[in-house]
């Protein structure tokens, strides 16, 4: 599926970016060249010199922001596939620095719309998150408006080649700035409770492996304005911490602005154009052009009023299951 093709990720030194490159290189042989678009040198040096980028002559890295329109002509030149991972993704940050967050997510996501089409790139797979989903707080709302940019540029690029699909996950175990790596250092540090936002909280999760996966497989399925939602457990914020350390209390400190008791990944709104298939749902666009199945398999439609809600899932990962998966990061 990739080998002989040349795949550009922005945002590539993040977790989800390294993760997805390492695995491309390993299973690609014969690809033709992997570019890191990202705006940080220093993380582009020290991603240079990971063991399993070392000296590796099918990478390229490439200094750049989404921002600017022109450099993104200038990085899709010669691209077959774009995965777009860029984004300002912290919600407290995205709350109290609004102009920024619309610059990136979705004055970024047009320009890279736009680039993509002009220089005649094949696919571009979007990455979004469940806080999209009913949105409650600006880096959600930015990055529903960004996913819907990318639904629209599949009419947007009239008779040109290119087509757009979007992934959307919850939270990546272990990846940097969640939850995982914040009570590592709270406890590495003597703390005597862990806090806890809500006791009722629950959140999906997933390895970083599964959104590679995810990604990889949209890339095979992907007609053009699907939005592929993976299915994924769902934990308890309190089972999380008691897996971490299991000595310490729990305080529960309150909710944050923009933040959710559960989240979401598909509302009942989306339930009349969702579709189910073994291992992840399909949303499908209003196009009319677009087909009801996907190959490989027959989807089957869900019910009227169905959502993929983390609080009302029917795959829960264990106290047991959480205190191994944290022990190996």
């Amino acid at each position: 599926m990739l080998n002989g093709k040349s795949i550009l990720v922005t945002g590539g030194t993040g977790s989800f970016g390294k993760e997805f490159i390492k695995t491309i290189l390993r299973d690609y042989p014969e690809i033709e060249r992997v570019v890191v678009l990202s705006r940080d040198e220093f993380k582009q040096f020290e991603m240079s010199n990971m063991p399993e980028f070392k000296d590796n002559s099918k990478l390229r890295f490439f200094i750049g922001d989404v921002r600017d329109k022109d450099r993104l002509y200038r990085a899709f030149d010669g691209i077959d596939i774009v995965i777009h991972a860029a984004a300002l993704k912290q919600v407290p940050s995205c709350e109290y620095n609004p102009f920024e967050a619309i610059k990136t997510n979705v004055l970024g996501a047009q320009n890279i719309i736009d680039a993509a089409i002009d220089r005649n790139v094949s696919k571009v797979v979007a990455l979004s998150t469940d806080k999209a989903c009913a949105p409650i707080n600006l880096y959600g709302a930015t990055k529903l408006c960004s996913d819907k940019l990318f639904m629209a540029g599949n009419v947007y690029c009239g008779t040109r080649k290119t087509k757009f699909c979007v992934v959307r996950y919850g939270n990546v175990l272990g990846s940097r700035g969640s939850v995982v790596p914040y009570f590592q250092e709270l406890i590495k540090n003597g703390a005597k409770e862990l806090p806890i936002t809500d006791m009722r909280m629950t959140r999906f999760w997933l390895k970083l492996q599964d959104a590679v996966e995810m990604v990889l497989l949209s890339l095979q399925e992907m007609r053009g304005g699907e939005l592929f939602v993976k299915k994924v457990p769902s934990m308890k914020m309190t089972d999380l911490a008691t897996a971490m350390a299991p000595n310490l209390k729990l305080k529960e400190v309150g909710i944050r602005p923009g933040e959710k008791i559960h989240e979401m990944l598909i509302t009942n709104e989306d339930a009349r154009n969702t579709i189910e298939y073994k291992d992840y749902y399909v949303i499908k666009p209003f196009f009319k052009f677009w087909g009801a199945t996907l190959d490989k398999e027959q989807g089957i439609f869900v019910d009227p009023g169905f959502e993929y809600q983390s609080g009302k899932n029917d795959k829960w990962i264990t106290a047991n299951q959480l205190k191994e998966m944290v022990s190996g990061i």
